[in-house]
């Protein structure tokens, strides 16, 4: 069996998860990757690595067929934003040649990738969220009540983000910042939620991670929190919003009064997905297991509770003549 994961850059932890999942399993699979540089850790830890166009190139969709088509590939996984547009809308062509890829509809994927809709999805199902507005609505009020958190609504990975806490610092941010909007700013511990959907579109598993420390946008401590009633609402957000399949991915904040408060949804795998798997939520045992036929035994709250994970810089070494069996050209 074949696996293609796309963008693959530092996902070493989630390569090497699909590795130790196959032996397990006592499967025969070929974990391929692709990105832009051969200077990707996780592309070196791959059993073929693909040097590949960038995600907004017009060629890129055919270079993805074109592996997926000559190596047999049975799944594509995407771990990033910057795909996942152009794998949703063009998904049909993989599944024409035999691969399946784990994204969500393009309407789906639209709500999660805008900001502005995500919050009026939210509120429309009745979801508790952080009051979202224009800078210029909040620059209009008479009264406001700071802070409020800056973002771009079509940002991902935390980039381009500010706490503001008076109207000079709006301003400033605002003009700086692109396509900013204003998030009302809510004090509390932030989680990030693992939401496994299988080939049926059922959910199956919710795993809340509580990020403690986080580093350019990914988490670096974090800690299982088996918080039932966050898990409910997350089970809930995505089966309205019909999300899947694969692993969703949701941030919300714990406010001081025990409110959920949802802020993004990302219709992929998570970079803190690791500390999910290491605690017994085995995303890609079931994956294979659902690509081989197979419908995996999986319980909805299976997995240890309170497990911490303190990540850490790690090395790939490679020699001066090294090409790590890199296809240059697909």
């Amino acid at each position: 069996m074949k696996i293609l994961i796309t963008c693959v850059g530092r996902r070493v932890s989630l390569v090497r998860s699909f590795q130790g999942a196959a032996r397990e399993l006592g499967m025969q699979v070929e974990l391929l990757g692709t990105d832009t540089t051969g200077l990707s850790p996780a592309l070196r830890v791959c059993d073929k690595g693909f040097i590949v166009k960038p995600t907004n190139h017009r060629g890129y969709v055919n270079q993805l067929l074109s592996i997926v088509k000559k190596n047999g590939v049975r799944l594509l996984i995407p771990t990033v934003d910057l795909d996942l547009m152009v794998l949703a809308e063009k998904k049909g062509l993989f599944e024409k040649a035999g691969c399946k890829v784990l994204v969500s509809e393009p309407g789906i994927v639209r709500i999660c990738q805008d900001k502005r809709k995500t919050y009026r999805f939210l509120v429309k199902h009745e979801f508790d969220t952080p009051a979202t507005l224009s800078a210029g609505t909040v620059l209009s009020k008479k009264k406001i009540k700071w802070p409020y958190f800056v973002k771009p609504w079509d940002g991902y990975a935390s980039r381009g983000t500010a706490k503001v806490r008076n109207r000079r610092e709006l301003l400033f941010y605002s003009k700086h910042i692109p396509n900013p909007i204003c998030q009302e700013f809510i004090e509390g511990p932030e989680f990030t939620c693992d939401v496994y959907v299988d080939f049926d579109m059922d959910v199956r598993c919710v795993v809340p991670r509580k990020r403690i420390e986080v580093r350019g946008g990914e988490v670096s401590k974090g800690q299982i929190i088996k918080d039932e009633r966050i898990m409910g609402e997350c089970a809930r957000l995505v089966k309205e919003l019909g999300a899947g399949p694969g692993v969703i991915t949701i941030q919300l904040i714990l406010s001081k009064d025990g409110a959920i408060k949802f802020i993004e949804v990302n219709p992929r795998f998570g970079g803190g997905a690791p500390l999910s798997i290491k605690a017994g939520a085995d995303f890609p045992k079931w994956l294979l297991q659902e690509v081989a036929g197979e419908r995996p035994e999986i319980a909805f709250d299976g997995f240890k509770d309170r497990l911490v994970m303190l990540r850490y810089d790690g090395e790939v070494w490679l020699s001066d003549s090294d090409d790590g069996g890199l296809i240059l050209d697909v």
